[in-house]
């Protein structure tokens, strides 16, 4: 499932790209997303104009020039960029816009777990989006952070996890930010110090900041929005790297399971009892 810095990059791939032109017509396609697109919400979308494109955790908001937002989430294949109206439309392309009478904003998905739908206003998407996610992890703040650790005895991979904790982190790179934490993923959040979970917290923003850099890690579907992949997965300290030498001891990377995920980790550099 793309994660913070794969929406990222999307994001700032289509910015330029939609924002600004003007919608002059939908089409949903017969297959039906995860969130399926109403017919009636056609309506409220064709001859409106993009005004903005944001991302909250993993999701993508388009602001029109209407009360309304379009909220996107990519799912596990979804892809989201823009293509001339006369180039062939890929196939698993189950909805698109047209922009301008001339280009695709269309949204491929092929095992359809993600969706495209229509918000009333502003205050309905935040609404939304409150229930489901934590702050951003660049917005974390040192004593708030260490006192959701701290009140939950599930281990830190499950917390790093959790969208309500903290949003747009997923399985590859909360295994690499504790692997840059040197926290081992089964440490209980109730036992973080505060000097550990400062190390989390920086860790975090490092690993999620050189991932845009690097247009966020393809290991299957994922393409940005300008459909080109991501380059994030060469530098992998420890995700999908089991039984591989880890680059900083040369310790065999292990893997256990965490909250029913695959968890890659150095039993060197992220010790049982981490300090």
């Amino acid at each position: 499932m793309p994660e913070l810095p794969e929406v990222e990059t999307v994001v700032r791939d289509l910015r330029p790209l939609v924002c600004g032109h003007r919608i002059t017509d939908v089409i949903n396609g017969p297959h039906r997303l995860r969130r399926p697109w109403r017919d009636e919400w056609n309506e409220r979308v064709v001859g409106r104009t993009v005004q903005a494109l944001d991302r909250r955790g993993k999701w993508i908001i388009a602001e029109l020039d209407s009360p309304a937002r379009l909220l996107v989430h990519l799912g596990m294949t979804g892809q989201f960029t823009v293509a001339p109206l006369t180039d062939p439309l890929p196939t698993h392309t189950h909805w698109y816009l047209v922009l301008d009478g001339r280009w695709r904003w269309q949204f491929r998905d092929i095992r359809r777990f993600g969706s495209v739908e229509l918000l009333a206003d502003a205050p309905t998407l935040e609404a939304f989006l409150a229930k489901r996610l934590g702050p951003e992890p660049f917005a974390l703040q040192a004593q708030p952070w260490l006192v959701t650790l701290n009140k939950s005895q599930r281990p830190l991979k499950a917390l790093l996890l959790d969208q309500a904790v903290v949003a747009g982190v997923g399985n590859i790179y909360a295994d690499e930010a504790l692997f840059a934490a040197g926290l081992h993923p089964l440490h209980p959040g109730a036992a973080t110090t505060p000097a550990q979970a400062e190390r989390l917290r920086v860790a975090l923003a490092a690993v999620l900041t050189r991932a845009i850099d690097e247009r966020g890690s393809t290991i299957r579907n994922y393409v940005g929005g300008s459909g080109l992949a991501g380059r994030y997965q060469t530098a992998f300290a420890v995700y999908g790297r089991a039984g591989q030498a880890c680059r900083q001891c040369g310790t065999e990377i292990g893997c256990i399971r965490v909250a029913g995920r695959s968890t890659h980790y150095c039993p060197t550099c992220q010790p049982q009892a981490s300090a």
